[in-house]
């Protein structure tokens, strides 16, 4: 079993903050993947089904960030797990918007959601880090971690959770990469080419030969005169 935990603060008037991408991404998880409904349990929303051959329990903790630890520390030791088992889904200040990438252990980078996931499980746990982008500095950090999307933002943000709900069964068995491939397929699909292929030498139309290459000197010299 595994705990999927997002990070964020409870209640309506925060559902759209930026600090509560972690919540969006397991909301989604259980959306597309068929979990059952949340229901409260260690002071968290939670909700239990499959990704792919893994039991997975998501997990919204209903303490506000500061105290993430707690709740996702007690259910861990219920169901005896380790802190491997556990993956943590936050915002991340120090990455572009719609980014993702995906770390084991670690220190926490002064998230305090982060910071007491330590206190109370160590730091062993995977985070899977989502980029929100930095405001440009420190003072402004709180206002806007604690701001709403913008409606210019919608368009990546939903692009990452699809991603995310895409690649969760490949999360969950520990393929990292294709998880991340997932996501990328969503966020940066490739493009086709719509420029025109140029022809080979051989495809090329030849031109018209050159009419005088066959006239003698003497024709050359009366067509001066004409």
């Amino acid at each position: 079993m595994l705990i999927f935990a997002g990070l964020g603060n409870p209640g309506p008037k925060y559902a759209g903050n930026r600090h509560n991408i972690g919540f969006m991404a397991v909301d989604r998880i259980a959306e597309d993947h068929g979990f059952e409904s949340w229901r409260g349990k260690f002071q968290s929303s939670i909700s239990e089904g499959r990704l792919g051959s893994e039991k997975v329990l998501l997990i919204k903790p209903e303490t506000f960030m500061n105290t993430s630890g707690q709740p996702i520390g007690e259910a861990m030791r219920f169901y005896k797990l380790d802190p491997q088992d556990v993956i943590v889904f936050h915002d991340e200040l120090d990455l572009a918007p719609g980014k993702c990438r995906v770390k084991q252990g670690g220190g926490h980078a002064g998230h305090n959601g982060l910071r007491s996931l330590h206190q109370h499980i160590g730091e062993s746990y995977g985070r899977v880090r989502l980029g929100i982008g930095h405001p440009g500095h420190k003072d402004r950090v709180s206002g806007y971690v604690l701001s709403d999307f913008a409606k210019s933002e919608q368009d990546w943000l939903d692009d990452l959770l699809r991603g995310i709900s895409d690649g969760a069964a490949d999360l969950a068995a520990g393929r990292n990469d294709k998880f991340l491939n997932a996501v990328s397929l969503r966020t940066a699909p490739p493009r086709s080419s719509k420029s025109t292929p140029k022809a080979r030498p051989s495809e090329r139309t030849e031109e018209p030969p050159d009419k005088d290459l066959n006239r003698s000197p003497l024709q050359k010299l009366i067509d001066k005169f004409r």
